[in-house]
């Protein structure tokens, strides 16, 4: 059984995925990765295709969109591994982070899920900044946390995690919605500080 399972949505990404997917493939690690192509329409389902003929992957098709909650859930229904963590394919995150966090989370206690987070060595006071700022800060003030980054993707979880939480999110609210059912279920969630560049409207976000 493999240590990680790394859980990837992907929608109408058929620019980005042949740079940004091979870069997590390589990872030096043990690990199975899933790939859900969410009703893509833009040909990142065929692309997907093509590199499964260079690389070793689970492919999952929904036949239409149904938004990043379900993808997910869709993912880890297959999930083997001692952990799982769910990375985009739109080249923001730096996927050599995961390694770290994989190395990180096994020297923590059994009830610890570690966060990758945007924020700790670097505040861009964007918009986007602000906004994620207000949804960690309530989601401190409501489970009596102390999350810089509750919306960050990189979230290392260990899948026996996935017996009490119930993840019902369809959309972009699994997010939150993994940090409180974490909480409310007494694990611990840890932050360490990751790489991260941020993509605008104009590069396809």
């Amino acid at each position: 059984m493999p240590e990680l399972s790394i859980i990837i949505p992907i929608y109408n990404e058929a620019r980005l995925i042949n740079e940004s997917l091979p870069k997590i493939f390589n990872l030096a690690l043990d690990k199975e990765v899933i790939v859900i192509n969410d009703g893509s329409n833009d040909g990142s389902l065929e692309k997907l295709k093509n590199l499964k003929n260079n690389y070793e992957f689970q492919l999952i098709s929904l036949t239409k969109n149904q938004g990043k909650g379900t993808a997910v859930r869709r993912g880890l229904s297959e999930a083997k591994s001692d952990y799982f963590i769910i990375c985009d394919a739109d080249l923001e995150y730096e996927p050599r982070d995961i390694v770290r966090l994989l190395n990180k989370i096994k020297t923590l206690p059994k009830n610890t899920a570690l966060y990758g987070s945007r924020f700790l060595n670097n505040k861009s006071w964007s918009g986007h900044y602000l906004v994620n700022k207000f949804l960690t800060d309530l989601s401190n003030l409501l489970f009596n946390a102390q999350l810089s980054d509750m919306e960050t993707c990189l979230k290392l979880i260990p899948r026996s995690a996935l017996a009490s939480i119930k993840l019902k999110a369809k959309r972009f609210e699994l997010e939150p919605e993994l940090t409180a059912q974490l909480l409310k279920n007494n694990y611990k969630i840890q932050e360490i500080p990751i790489s991260y560049q941020r993509r605008n409207y104009a590069a396809g976000k």
